[in-house]
């Protein structure tokens, strides 16, 4: 814009030729300057789908100082009055990939929050290895808001890492502008497993990671914990799913 406007101003000027010397040269450096952001952002993008093509879903699980990790001791979960389970006891060791089963109702998530170190009111006792870092994914994700550059902040974890597992789980582009809000319950889950595997943690505890997710990222996680094996417990209906991915089963039937 510059340049047309330098030359437009040969009208009348004494010397045309300067004028237009010192144009087409304007002309020239932004010509110059625009291939180099041009090779800029395709070199970017290259290194993008490299992160997003290149290698398969990756767990972020750190080794942890002792065997035992977490023990849930003669347990029962009450809800106003109501107890849901009762006297339920397992540990969870070093490999472990412990699947709780049952029906609705019988305590499996409220176990997987104490596990997670929130608040549920219980009798008996959970036991948490020192310094034992979880990262949870819970069963609900319509909570979900704002964009995913403040939520990757607010977790503390890689936004360039956390976008690229979500192109591995069929996200595209224009779904990183969007609020999470108007996100289907399929990508909210997404967003809560790509947030998980993000984070370094010692024990992973996953509330139905396959709800409302497609055929195709329940293929890519189920690969994932088979190829890497992290310690985990979890819940899932699927029962392929289940026989597949558990080292053990914790039955239960809730309190009678």
């Amino acid at each position: 814009m510059w340049a047309d406007r330098v030359e437009r101003s040969k009208i009348g000027a004494a010397d045309k030729g300067y004028v237009g010397h010192k144009a087409a040269k304007m002309m020239k450096r932004s010509k110059s300057i625009e291939r180099r952001q041009q090779k800029a952002i395709g070199e970017k993008a290259g290194l993008l789908k490299n992160l997003e093509t290149a290698e398969p879903l990756k767990i972020r699980q750190a080794p942890y100082h002792k065997n035992r990790l977490a023990e849930l001791d003669n347990m029962s979960i009450r809800y106003g009055g109501r107890t849901v389970c009762r006297e339920v006891s397992f540990a969870v060791e070093r490999g472990d990939r412990i699947a709780l089963a049952g029906p609705n109702g019988s305590g499996k998530s409220s176990l997987l929050r104490l596990l997670a170190g929130e608040t549920v009111p219980h009798d008996g006792e959970v036991r948490r290895g020192s310094g034992l870092v979880v990262s949870y994914v819970p069963q609900n994700a319509s909570g979900l808001r704002g964009d995913l550059t403040e939520y990757a902040r607010r977790h503390g974890i890689d936004e360039t890492l956390f976008k690229a597992i979500l192109r591995k789980l069929d996200f595209s582009r224009t779904q990183f502008e969007k609020d999470m809000a108007g996100y289907s319950a399929g990508q909210k889950k997404k967003v809560l497993i790509a947030r998980s595997l993000c984070e370094e943690a010692h024990l992973h505890v996953w509330d139905e990671p396959l709800n409302s997710i497609d055929v195709i990222s329940r293929m890519q996680i189920e690969e994932l914990l088979l190829e890497c094996r992290p310690t985990m417990v979890f819940v899932e209906h699927d029962r392929t799913f289940c026989e597949r991915i558990a080292t053990k089963t914790v039955e239960l039937w809730g309190a009678r």
